[in-house]
């Protein structure tokens, strides 16, 4: 098999290894990938639908993986069904009006109402009926919640303890444009109070293959305390995700989201993250997206230890439940190692070191590019993912910090608390 990966963080790392591992993968190339990807794959640099069609058909291309929800929410499914000479390729990732469940909050959301999926009530405003909205805001315990509808590369959902500033970021997203065109709408939401875990599913629109869960850690410093980022760790499995939960998550959440779709007649097929809150044993749905999820990818990938590209092969002939997947009972846990001052102004490259010194961990370039002399720099807020895989928890956490102590470059910031909340 002939693939093509999208995408150049550390989500597609963790699946350009898998990818690159298994038997049926002939030739592999990766679009735009990072230093740290060239180990798996060859990197080349495709811009636009048309520039990556001419490429697959150059190639041969038989698999397109894509990594980022971006080129899914703008139609790359569609641009391949579409084309005569494109059409047969296996596209990993939804078509367009699919891709809405987590392009459009408000999309999700009414989905989710009209095939009771269980997630937070909520209403959608538009600059003009802000005032609905901040009536809306007083019938809400504290604290509120905000969502812009659309893409804000994962800065768009703010947690409010007060009112006053509820109503001002209201207006801030609908009049004065926070985050852009994505927050024309603005979803206003219940605060659902639990542990948040994310579950993922790859599905060729009948069956499904239930993946390993993971739990993320999402703001910056220490104690979950600070701004919100993409993601600093993840731990996988999950310890309160045990058969009886995971029932719960199966008939209530996954079953009637994969009905729901067929129902409406939207074709999907790829993978469906479901971002779930534990309330008290029961899980709620906080968000969908169309892609895995970073930095759980990392340690989901880890505990891989089947082939990927036939279950790729599968989905594509719709016949995913001929597929055995198999699992390492293992913990997985990353840690990222972040630049100074992200997730806000941060600096660009720094050299990094030590990363040769690494032993019985994988990691998952996210932020690099290469210098003239063949160092590697960094290039972004969110740097390396340094994954192990052990017996347990603690012995994989202390292998991730063992092997983050070997590695430097100016300002690098990481959790040094991953994991320790469900150690409780």
């Amino acid at each position: 098999m002939n693939i093509l990966l999208l995408g150049s963080g550390g989500r597609e790392s963790a699946l350009a290894r898998v990818i690159a591992n298994s038997k049926r993968t002939e030739h592999f190339f990766i679009s735009s990938g990072n230093p740290g990807m060239e180990e798996w794959g060859k990197c080349v640099s495709l811009n636009g639908f048309e520039e990556i069609g001419s490429f697959c058909q150059k190639e041969k291309i038989d698999i397109l993986v894509v990594g980022p929800e971006q080129p899914l929410v703008d139609g790359i499914g569609d641009y391949f069904s579409e084309q005569e000479s494109l059409k047969n390729i296996i596209v990993v990732g939804p078509n367009k009006v699919a891709a809405q469940l987590e392009g459009s909050k408000d999309f999700s959301k009414d989905f989710m109402f009209r095939y009771n999926i269980p997630t937070a009530k909520y209403r959608t405003f538009t600059k003009d009926n802000i005032q609905e909205g901040k009536d809306f805001l007083r019938t809400l315990q504290a604290p509120y919640v905000l969502k812009a509808d659309g893409l804000a590369a994962g800065k768009g959902v703010l947690i409010l303890n007060s009112l006053s500033e509820a109503e001002e970021e209201l207006e801030n997203m609908l009049k004065n444009e926070k985050f852009g065109k994505a927050s024309a709408k603005v979803v206003i939401e219940e605060y659902l109070s639990g542990v948040e875990c994310s579950v993922f599913v790859l599905t060729d629109g009948d069956n499904y293959i239930l993946l390993p869960e993971a739990k993320d850690y999402k703001r910056v410093g220490e104690g979950d305390t600070g701004l919100n980022t993409g993601g600093m760790g993840s731990i996988s499995p999950v310890p309160f995700c045990d058969k009886t939960f995971m029932q719960k998550v199966e008939q209530r959440i996954i079953q009637p989201t994969i009905e729901g779709l067929k129902k409406d007649k939207i074709h999907y097929q790829g993978f469906i993250f479901f971002g779930l809150m534990n309330v008290k044993g029961d899980p709620y749905v906080i968000e969908y997206n169309v892609r895995m999820g970073d930095p759980e990818s990392e340690s989901v990938f880890a505990r891989f230890d089947s082939d990927i590209v036939e279950a790729f092969e599968l989905m594509g002939k719709k016949e995913l439940d001929k597929y055995q997947l198999k699992i390492s009972e293992k913990t997985a846990t990353t840690v990222m190692l972040c630049s100074g001052g992200y997730p806000e102004n941060y600096e660009k490259g720094k050299i990094i070191n030590g990363l040769d010194k690494v032993q019985n961990a994988i990691v998952y370039h996210a932020g690099t590019k290469k210098d003239n002399e063949n160092n590697i720099l960094t290039n972004g807020g969110r740097v390396l993912a340094v994954t192990c895989l052990a017996d347990d928890m603690q012995q994989a956490l202390n292998l991730c910090y063992e092997n983050i102590n070997k590695i430097s470059f100016d300002k690098m910031y990481y959790r040094k608390d991953i994991g320790k909340d469900l150690m409780k």
